[in-house]
Parts: structure tokens; C-alpha cells; sequence
């Protein structure tokens, strides 16, 4: 027959409830235990208070010395025996021969039980089954001038003692009870906590539901990382690290001791929801979407995704430039036509050397534009990037110009470097500088003094107060987003790399924004930071 397995909750009530019988029936046991060894030591300590008290007084001393001790001595004893509440009061000789006893027919005999402690001056504690029965009895001298004249013996019947601890016993159980009810409330409270934190799932049903957090959590190509109220991380994927740049698991450590940007900290950690905010982190793309937590209408953690839009970026921004330059080939197209139906027109016209002049004018303009590019930037990857922006800016209205006195030797800057600042500075010039009446974008080089200056100015609107302050933070625009990620990128991959590679970069303020970049000189052309290699 099927059974459904107990729950978590339960099985924690069944163990709590066991142990607490069980301690409950050890404690009863022991305040039992206790409570004998306290009525027993207090009647022992209550025979030998009576029988020494007894053994001091002179009417004892007198009547062992009397010439009958029995007769002497016989109310004395039953007097002191009722007054003290003892069972027995006998008092002997010191060989153990009996003067008194509470049945007069055993006066005369010999006293049942051990007295020779008592005989050397000791006192006796025992207990014995006596002529009366079972007993708690003391046996104490009775000194006179320093030897031994007589023996005192007072006892109580151990009816009298289990009567006491029969006395005890509705206190012990009642402790008893109460302590059981205790436990019980108690066990249930943390088993009803139990089966709300476990929403009274089994122990298979836990054990699946962690195997399938486990497979979920690192088989996901999203990074997931959740942060708890008190800033610290509690859950982490394997994708997550990745993108985070963590060489091991940081499940357990501080948020504030990781060492990422104070921006992505605030975003992992932030209370509301982001949805798709762009990051910039060891050279990529993120898209970053943060929602908190609630439990109990208070927040309890921050659950962060990740996802990478590093490799869709880049083909987004090939993609631009593509659709950039076949508006220019179409534009190219166009003109070349017109000029050549004009050649076309000249020549039969009868006007071949104004033919022949007018074809080659714009050949030669743009080979020279070429040559001036080639000679001023030696590395061909930089080079081929700013005869291509020159294309896309001209598309645009936009003159593209290298300063004059603009030089870049090869091995003087990394080619991928390179590439990724002068790109994203001179795209962004472009728009600035579109708009404008001049429409002029100027690129500078120089080398010297074990560093590389670049410099990319436009004759834009420039860069407010509060365009300096944000200017490198990733998100942030002048422009209007358009693009699958947004705006906002490229200034903070510039800065990133720039940093990375140990330089400075800064702008200036005013109309017309010039952006200055200084890197330290190359030594390997191919340097570049490790977390940009994709």
C-alpha cells in the first residue's frame, strides 16, 4: 500500500517530542532520586540531632550511674521519644544491654544493631531492620569524665520516611507535567516554523527540489546572483562569475568586498526594479535587471540578472557601419554617375582635356586623403578604421581631418585598443558634430615623452555641467536611444580601457567637446587588457 512520506515538519515534531519524554522521564527520575537522598540525609541528620542532644544531659548521665538505670531512666526516654516525634529512644549500657525500649518486654536484652563506633566514641548512622522494623537510627556515647558510661540510640521507621517522599511526589509530577507541556508547545512552535520554511515538503521532496536548484542554477546562460538585505551574496551561478570576473565562488562574502564599480554594486543590491540597465564590466556589454525580494512585506534580498550584449553590440555597431557605408557607396554611386555622364557630356562636346582634367580631380583628392592617413597612423588596423570614418562622415556632411602635425608609429599603441578608443571617440563626434553649422571632426596624434596623446575634438554643442559629471557613466546619453541596448556605451568602454591600460582620459568643457586621451607608450603592439579579449 502507498504511503505518503512524512513531511520535514513532522518528522522534526516526532524527534523534538521524543526527546522531550525523554528528558521530562530522566528529570522526574532524578528530582526522585533527589528528593529520597534529601528526606534520608534529613532523617539521618534528625536521629543523630535527638540522640546526641539526649546523650548530653545530666538526667542520663545520672541514671547510668543509678543503681537501677531501667527504672531511672525509662520515663526520661519515652518522655524525650514523644516530645522529638522519634520512634525509639533506647538507651544502654556500653556493652549494648538495653535500660529503655518502647516495648517494655525487650528491656534487658541486647540492642540489634552495630554500636561499636559508638562504643570507641563515634557516632553511628545506619540503617537496619530492628526489632520495630526497617529504621533510620543513630547510636551516640554517652560521655563522663571522658570515657564511654552508656549508649543513646534514636530511630525513625522508614514508613515515616516514604511517607515524606510519597509527600513529594505530586510536586515532583506536577514539575514533572509542566516541563512536558513546555517541551510539547515548544516542539510544535519549531515544527510549525519548520513546515512554513519547508512548506511541508519531505526530506525526498527537498533533496529533489535542491538537485533541480543545482541543475536550474549553473545550467542557465543568463549570470543570476542574489543579494541578501544584509549585503552579502547568497547565491551566485557559474555564468554569473563569469561576466563578474570572480575566479571562485563568493556565495557567503560581503558585496563591498568584491571590488566592483560603485555603480553595478548599487544595482546588485538596489531596492525596486531595473529592468535592462547597461553596465560596462572587464570590456562587456551587461544588461542588468534587478528585482527585490519580499517576504513577509519586508525585503529580503535583491535577485540580479545578467546578461551579456557584448558580441550583439559589436555586430549591431558592424551592422551601423555597414548600412553607413552602402549609403555611402549608394551616394558614391550617384555622384560617380553624374561626374561621368558629365565626362561623358565634355567629351563629346569635343572638350577631352577638360574631360580628362575633371575625371581625375577627385581621383587624386582622394588619394591623397588616403596617403595623408597612411603616412600620419603606421598602424594599419587604426588607419583602416579612420579611412572608414571619414567615408561615414562625409555620408553624413561631416569633414573628417587629421592634424597636421598628427603622427602614430606602429607598435606605438595596440592595434584593438586603439581601435576601440579612437572608434567610439570619433563616432561620437560625429553625432555631436552633425548638427552643427561646421559639421568638422579634427584628430590629433602625438608620441613622446614614453606616452601616446590622442585627441578628437568636433564643433558640437560640447558638454554641459552635468554632461562632464556623467559623461563616462554607462547608460548615460545626450542622445535619444535608438539601439537595442541603448546609449551610453561607448564612453564607458573608452574609459574602461583607457583605465585598464593605466592611462587618463578628460574633456573639456564648453561648445565644441575635445576629448583627450594619454596612454602609456606601448611596448608590444598587440597589448591589450585581458578581460577585452573575446
Amino acid at each position: 500500500m502507498f504511503t505518503v512520506p512524512r513531511s520535514v515538519a513532522a518528522h522534526v515534531l516526532a524527534v523534538l517530542s521524543g526527546v522531550a519524554v525523554l528528558v521530562v522521564a530522566l528529570s522526574v527520575a532524578m528530582a526522585y532520586v533527589q528528593a529520597r537522598r534529601q528526606v534520608e540525609a534529613t532523617a539521618a541528620e534528625k536521629v543523630i540531632s535527638i540522640a546526641t542532644t539526649i546523650a548530653a544531659t545530666d538526667d542520663v548521665r545520672e541514671g547510668l550511674m543509678a543503681d537501677d538505670p531501667a527504672a531511672a531512666l525509662a520515663g526520661f526516654a519515652e518522655h524525650e521519644r514523644a516530645l522529638t516525634g522519634a520512634d525509639f529512644v533506647v538507651i544502654m549500657s556500653p556493652s549494648g544491654l538495653r535500660y529503655t525500649h518502647p516495648d517494655p518486654a525487650q528491656v534487658g536484652e541486647m540492642f540489634v544493631g552495630t554500636i561499636a563506633g559508638a562504643q570507641a566514641g563515634g557516632t553511628v548512622v545506619e540503617e537496619y531492620v530492628g526489632t520495630l522494623g526497617p529504621s533510620t537510627r543513630a547510636v551516640v556515647p554517652v560521655l563522663a569524665h571522658g570515657q564511654v558510661i552508656g549508649l543513646v540510640s534514636v530511630g525513625v521507621l522508614r514508613e515515616k520516611v516514604t511517607a515524606q517522599l510519597r509527600a513529594l511526589m505530586p510536586q515532583i509530577v506536577v514539575a514533572g507535567l509542566a516541563a512536558g507541556v513546555l517541551s510539547g508547545a515548544a516542539a510544535l512552535v519549531v515544527a510549525y516554523r519548520v513546515r512554513r520554511q519547508t512548506i511541508g515538503l519531505n526530506a525526498a521532496d527537498l533533496q529533489r527540489l535542491h538537485d533541480h536548484h543545482e541543475a536550474v542554477l549553473h545550467a542557465v546562460r543568463e549570470g543570476l546572483i542574489i543579494v541578501g538585505a544584509d549585503g552579502r551574496v547568497e547565491v551566485i551561478n557559474d555564468e554569473a562569475r563569469r561576466l563578474l570576473g570572480f575566479s571562485d565562488d563568493v556565495a557567503g562574502r560581503r558585496l563591498a568586498d568584491l571590488g566592483l564599480p560603485d555603480d553595478l554594486a548599487r544595482m546588485l543590491c538596489a531596492t525596486g526594479d531595473h529592468v535592462d540597465t547597461p553596465q560596462v564590466r572587464g570590456g562587456r556589454v551587461l544588461l542588468v535587471s534587478s528585482r527585490e525580494v519580499v517576504r513577509q512585506g519586508r525585503r529580503a534580498a535583491t535577485l540580479t540578472t545578467l546578461r551579456d550584449r557584448t558580441e550583439l553590440e559589436a555586430v549591431t555597431g558592424q551592422l551601423g557601419a555597414a548600412r553607413s557605408l552602402a549609403d555611402a557607396l549608394h551616394a558614391q554611386a550617384h555622384e560617380s554617375a553624374n561626374r561621368m555622364h558629365t565626362v561623358t557630356t565634355l567629351i563629346e562636346l569635343g572638350r577631352t582635356e577638360q574631360a580628362l582634367q575633371f575625371a581625375t580631380e577627385e581621383l587624386r583628392a582622394t588619394q591623397r586623403q588616403r596617403d595623408a592617413v597612411l603616412a600620419a597612423i603606421e598602424e594599419p588596423s587604426v588607419a583602416a578604421l579612420l579611412l572608414g570614418k571619414i567615408a561615414q562622415a562625409a555620408e553624413r556632411g561631416v569633414r573628417l581631418d587629421l592634424d597636421d602635425d598628427a603622427y602614430l608609429p606602429a607598435g606605438a599603441l595596440g592595434a584593438r585598443a586603439g581601435v576601440t578608443i579612437l572608434g567610439n571617440l570619433v563616432d561620437n563626434a560625429i553625432d555631436a558634430a552633425a548638427p552643427s553649422a561646421e559639421k568638422l571632426v579634427v584628430i590629433d596624434a602625438e608620441v613622446g615623452a614614453g606616452q601616446v596623446r590622442l585627441t578628437v575634438s568636433d564643433t558640437g554643442p560640447g558638454l554641459d555641467a552635468e554632461g562632464l559629471a556623467h559623461a563616462f557613466e554607462p547608460g548615460w546619453s545626450t542622445k535619444a536611444t535608438d539601439g537595442p541596448i541603448g546609449r551610453g556605451i561607448g564612453l564607458a568602454l573608452v574609459r574602461q580601457t583607457v583605465e585598464q591600460l593605466g592611462g587618463r582620459i578628460q574633456v573639456s568643457p564648453g561648445a565644441g567637446a575635445v576629448f583627450e586621451v594619454q596612454l602609456p607608450l606601448s611596448t608590444n603592439p598587440d597589448e591589450q587588457p585581458e578581460e577585452l579579449d573575446e
